[in-house]
């Protein structure tokens, strides 16, 4: 489905799956990604580290965002910017979709 030039909301564009983390790009250049995700309650992404500063945005549901150790509760509407080259991690209490913005340097 082309979804350029189309208003719509972003939790739309993406369903639950049990049991599972779903991914879905939205914008891939060269300068960075936007990508769409949906978190099945108890699920996450384990603890990394991305060359990059990278923006979350939850768009349904909440979060615990953890970065360097430091855990942040993120609901729907609200954002956080992860820091390049600290540690982070996205756990999932109950179901949440987030929107992933990573900009390249």
């Amino acid at each position: 489905m082309d979804i350029k030039g189309k208003a719509m909301g972003l939790a739309d564009l993406i369903d639950y799956q049990a049991g599972s983390v779903v991914s879905r790009t939205i914008i891939d250049k060269g300068a960075g990604t936007v990508t769409l995700f949906a978190f099945d309650e108890g699920q996450g992404l384990s603890e990394h580290t991305a060359p990059f500063d990278a923006l979350v945005e939850v768009v349904d549901g909440e979060a615990e965002v953890t970065i360097s150790g430091e855990k942040h509760p993120v609901k729907s509407g609200q954002m956080i910017i992860m820091p390049a080259d600290k540690p982070h991690s996205v756990r999932a209490g109950k179901k949440f979709k987030m929107l992933l913005v990573m900009i390249r340097k």
